[in-house]
């Protein structure tokens, strides 16, 4: 089946081309960070907006670039439903309804987490069930027993701020440009280790969730009275991501450790950063245990996830039933089996 990936949760308009057979034909993005930089985070009006405006152009250049002829050589389309931005996730929503409902083929919303819990297994390298995930994605952090898909269990998850939005607020401190999280990897790089020490928070506890609140709270403690010059800044940066990654490698051995899984899944945003890609690559190394993640560029929010798992369960006959459907929020674990 040929399946078109719509993903708009967000700030990226995002489509894509999945064949079941063939794998991934084609797909586009158009990020929306210039326009959100000068407000220094996302506006919900102004991403809806823009996906309405983006989205026509997206799918044409996909079809192109794919070389699908005709509406005829697509059988289903899928678009993110939820979580995300209530009025972005409408647009994709109805975009996508309509073009099924014009082209007479199913159409599925699905789960933007799924997603990018098996964009690995884009990659030819792909991990075979069960593994454990750490999904770092914008405002969800959260450790996942994958048994299948849809078979879910959630192991433990951020109490307050994600990690993504804990590099975004200790960036803005540093007065980074936003996105944060990059740009405070980048600055990190210029480091000097030891000046600074951040708590590594929940770390012995023993379960697996997460909280980031107190750890930005103690970066404004730690910078109040501190001249932040160039130095400075890098030196609370590389302090900040080494907390980040020792509390993310910490509950990922915990979670591999309490289900019995040797195969760890990282994806997400933050799962590009490169601090944490190399301490996981170390830490499963001398396990014996072996780390999966996507390609970089299928880190962030992209429509070439949507349309794999689009295929995956439109392939095992599920469809929309009762119309488009948007969902600001929607619980992973209760999503249906394939």
């Amino acid at each position: 089946m040929l399946t078109l990936g719509i993903e708009t949760s967000c700030d990226e308009t995002a489509v894509a081309l999945y064949d079941s057979d063939a794998g991934l034909l084609a797909h586009r993005l158009h990020s929306q960070v210039d326009l959100h930089r000068v407000y220094g985070g996302v506006v919900p009006e102004l991403a809806s907006r823009d996906h309405i405006r983006k989205l026509p152009a997206l799918i044409r250049d996909v079809a192109r670039s794919a070389g699908v002829d005709g509406p005829q050589d697509v059988g289903g389309i899928a678009y993110t439903a939820g979580p995300g931005l209530i009025g972005a996730l409408m647009v994709g929503a109805s975009v996508a309804s309509s073009l099924a409902f014009a082209w007479k083929v199913p159409v599925l919303g699905v789960h933007h987490m799924e997603g990018h819990l098996l964009a690995p297994m884009l990659e030819d390298e792909s991990p075979e069930f069960p593994f454990v995930a750490l999904l770092v994605s914008g405002g969800h952090t959260m450790l996942v027993a994958v048994e299948g898909i849809g078979r879910y269990k959630i192991l433990g998850e951020t109490l307050d701020d994600a990690v993504g939005e804990a590099f975004d607020k200790t960036a803005k401190l540093l007065g980074l440009p936003y996105p944060g999280g990059p740009a405070l990897a980048a600055l990190a790089t210029a480091g000097r280790p030891g000046r600074f020490s951040f708590p590594r928070p929940m770390l012995n506890r023993p379960n697996c969730d997460f909280s980031f609140s107190g750890l930005k709270t103690a970066v404004v403690i730690a910078t109040r009275d501190v001249a932040l010059d160039e130095q400075t800044r890098a030196d609370v940066a590389l302090a900040f991501e080494q907390a980040v990654v020792d509390t993310l490698a910490g509950k990922c051995l915990l979670a591999l450790e309490m289900t019995g899984t040797t195969r760890l899944v990282v994806a997400g945003g933050v799962g590009a950063n490169q601090r944490l890609r190399e301490r996981l690559a170390a830490e499963m190394s001398r396990r014996g245990g072996r780390l999966f993640y996507p390609r970089t560029e299928f880190c962030t929010d992209n429509g070439a996830m949507i349309a794999h798992v689009g295929a995956l369960r439109l392939g095992a006959g599920q469809t929309d039933r009762d119309g488009p459907v948007a969902r600001a929020r929607w619980p992973l674990d209760s999503l249906e089996p394939v």
